[in-house]
């Protein structure tokens, strides 16, 4: 648990932005103070979430979120009520990660499809961590992905260390990567059982402590992960698998069943997420665990029992099908909810995926963002609305952080998006993807329609 009166450094010490905002050290945004929570393995009892959400309308704004990552965020917090909110956080004995974040699967050891459970080995990555004295040293932003395989999840998520289980033999087989999601991540080779593997994640990370903590993988030369990762028998490379759902119900390795939903666009209201917890309670549900995303997996006691909570989660609005198309969108809150905010993100998004469903098809990621800072969703979109000083600007293949190639006006931007959907609406061929169609008609055609909207 965390000490209340030991880590609180709240008076004009707010974290500054890309730190993460822990329990301890709530981060100032534009709508008051958030902090995330990360639970550690085996997530929340329904008792939990409940009690969670009453203390973050008590004390927050009310907004709830789960991240990419897999998550919670509290938002709307005051340098009054942080102290507040994690003195309810205390007295409902949720454990929460600190340090170095080592992430695995939420099914970690229940998942039949997986090749290793990833548990133990990550348990002693963050031993070592720890024996390192590496948690001080290293920078708030740098994280670690073990990936057992099975349902995990985790392809997206972004790491500086990614330990991929290959396969299981007399020992694990682990390829070794920096720097990247399971698409972008450079592979450096395999290592044969855990204690190889967490040497090698140790090693990597020592490195990147010994260059400031500024630092992340991205700055580690070749020559250096060479003399970093030569003594660790480095074999072959392993082309990596991707994206595996939570989505849905899953089998678990013993009777019962795990059912994968999400918010849209990782958000909702405490007192909707409290709703969903009383559900998860009056059913049964054992915990609840958030996901990467911005999943929450429940562990129901049967299959009848989860298709229950399956439909209570529908009725309420939340995610219940991958199909869904806001699970191709990210957006912020956006004005007036975020005072940084320029447009309204998050209704704009919900909008786009109201009367746009059909161009949302799995193939093209949407980032919608009140500002230039894309919380969320800091990584590379297909199409990137975002707002500005300048107007709503459009991003092809990039973040909300690069220059737009159009502005449209502010209040224009859903004007401008219309043409740009009626626009690919038109030209998309019948075999094509979205994804598709958006880089046949290329950037000069889609700025040209976007545009429009500053008349």
């Amino acid at each position: 648990m965390i000490s209340l009166a030991t880590k609180r450094p709240l008076a004009g010490g707010f974290t500054r932005r890309g730190a993460c905002p822990a329990l301890s050290a709530p981060m100032q945004t534009g709508d008051g103070l958030l902090v995330r929570l990360n639970p550690v393995a085996g997530g929340l009892s329904p008792g939990q979430l409940i009690g969670l959400c009453e203390a973050a309308a008590a004390y927050g704004n009310g907004v709830m979120e789960i991240t990419a990552r897999g998550s919670l965020q509290i938002r709307g917090l005051s340098e009054a009520s942080a102290p507040l909110f994690a003195a309810a956080v205390d007295r409902l004995d949720i454990g929460v990660r600190t340090g170095v974040p080592v992430q695995t699967s939420a099914l970690a050891g229940l998942d039949p499809g997986e090749i290793v459970d990833a548990t133990s080995l990550s348990e002693n990555i963050r031993v070592g961590i720890t024996k390192a004295g590496l948690g001080a040293r290293l920078g708030p932003k740098v994280s670690m992905v073990v990936d057992g395989g099975g349902r995990t999840a985790l392809a997206e998520v972004a790491a500086d260390v990614r330990l991929m289980a290959i396969s299981a033999n007399s020992a694990p087989l682990w390829q070794v990567a920096v720097a990247g999601d399971a698409r972008t991540a450079r592979a450096l080779g395999v290592v044969e059982g855990d204690e190889a593997a967490c040497k090698a994640a140790v090693s990597i990370l020592s490195e990147i402590a010994a260059m400031g903590r500024e630092a992340r993988a991205r700055d580690l030369d070749a020559e250096k992960l060479q003399s970093v990762l030569g003594h660790l028998e480095v074999g072959r490379l392993m082309l990596p698998t991707f994206e595996r759902s939570l989505m849905g119900t899953i089998e678990l390795r013993d009777p019962r069943i795990a059912l994968g939903i999400a918010l849209p666009f990782g958000h909702t209201t405490a007192n909707l997420l409290r709703t969903f917890g009383e559900a998860a309670e009056a059913v049964g549900v054992e915990d609840i665990r958030p996901a990467p995303r911005r999943t929450l997996v429940a562990i129901c006691g049967t299959q009848a029992k989860a298709e229950d909570l399956r439909k209570q989660a529908e009725a309420l609005g939340l995610v219940t099908s991958t199909d869904d198309p806001t699970q191709s969108i990210s957006a912020c809150p956006g004005a007036p909810e975020c005072a940084s905010g320029h447009i309204p993100a998050r209704r704009m998004a919900a909008e786009i995926a109201n009367e746009y469903s059909g161009l949302l098809d799995g193939s093209v990621h949407l980032h919608v963002s009140g500002c230039a800072k894309g919380c969320a969703h800091p990584a590379v979109s297909d199409l990137v609305i975002v707002g500005s000083d300048a107007g709503t600007g459009l991003v092809l293949r990039g973040t909300a952080r690069d220059a737009p190639l159009v502005f449209a006006t502010n209040d224009g931007a859903g004007r401008g998006f219309a043409n740009v959907a009626a626009l690919v609406s038109a030209e998309r061929r019948a075999e094509e993807t979205t994804a598709q169609a958006v880089q046949r008609i290329g950037h000069s055609a889609l700025s040209e329609a976007f545009g429009q909207g500053r008349r």
